[in-house]
């Protein structure tokens, strides 16, 4: 499991940073890629990565700002483009007018695609749990920015516990039926009489991991309940230290309260992203620096910069 950035600045495209986007690779648990807004240009930066279109499978929007969805209409088109590959639909969370938009471009310019788009729209009274696969569970709130705007909470189901063939075998276990059997929590009688109990070789279940994406927003409350416990939390980080007041005009948040969010919610590690193109790479290094008195494990990420989870 794997979080890498497209693009993390804010409002508009800088020279080292793209406009927002960011992708969940989830190869390895179903095969599939998720990602969180599409702004500008992510199409572009995709090309960058090893990320293959078709795997992207759902796309999450935090809301209709358009750097975070100016780069939908034309990353839908050039999926449609990928003719080796096999054309599978895809589905889109976010606010309501997601929809709107999306079709509205595709008419205008004539695009035709040869999958199917499905739509999920949300509005203030359909929120909390919004998906639920059988190894995963997506939850979405409301957060403070100057429209509806959403996070999102992922959450990894428990992995089940392995079974230790190498103990079962030196317990004289035959390879085969009885190995599945044990797998499935039965206990079994060997020819010998011995007693072989399923608990004594398959481990503990695994905690499932929890990642929470939060859109742009002022401080509030509602970051720090997605954020709860949080093996990994990615939050805007527009401003920096002293830039409070202009933060709360604006709709967004300083580094320092996002710190704070981290430190009350008790995460693991924090990731700051949408970072403003009037920040330098030396104002990046003090900003985090700044953040990591309040809550010590964070880091501002650059584009295409990928972490393992």
């Amino acid at each position: 499991m794997e979080l890498q950035f497209l693009g993390t600045g804010a409002g508009q495209p800088a020279k080292q940073r793209n406009v927002s986007s960011l992708v969940l690779k989830l190869l390895d648990e179903i095969n599939e890629v998720w990602m969180f807004d599409c702004g500008e240009g992510t199409q572009r930066q995709i090309l960058e990565t090893t990320i293959k279109p078709r795997k992207i499978q759902k796309i999450f929007i935090t809301h209709l700002h358009g750097d975070h969805i100016f780069g939908l209409p034309g990353f839908l088109s050039s999926r449609a483009f990928q003719a080796s590959d096999e054309q599978t639909d895809i589905e889109i969370y976010g606010p309501i007018g997601i929809r709107a938009f999306v079709q509205n471009s595709l008419q205008v310019s004539g695009s035709r695609l040869p999958y199917r788009i499905h739509y999920h729209e949300f509005s203030e009274d359909n929120l909390g749990k919004i998906l639920e696969t059988d190894k995963f569970v997506v939850y979405a709130e409301r957060l403070a920015h100057t429209i509806f705007c959403l996070g999102y909470r992922i959450v990894q189901k428990d992995l089940e516990g392995t079974l230790d063939a190498e103990a079962l075998k030196n317990a004289g276990v035959p390879f085969g039926p009885l190995f599945g059997k044990i797998k499935n929590g039965q206990d079994i009688v060997l020819e010998d009489g011995r007693e072989i109990l399923a608990k004594d070789f398959i481990s503990a279940p695994k905690k499932g991991k929890i990642i929470t994406i939060i859109g742009d927003t002022r401080k509030t409350f509602a970051s720090e309940r997605l954020a709860k416990d949080a093996d990994v939390l990615v939050h805007e980080s527009t401003y920096g230290k002293g830039d409070e007041r202009l933060a709360k005009n604006h709709g967004h948040s300083t580094n320092m309260q996002a710190a704070q969010i981290a430190k009350a919610a008790n995460v693991k590690r924090l990731l700051l992203n949408h970072v403003s193109a009037r920040f330098l790479s030396r104002d990046c290094r003090q900003m985090e620096k700044d953040a990591a008195s309040i809550f010590e494990n964070v880091k501002i990420v650059k584009d295409l910069e990928e972490i393992s989870i």
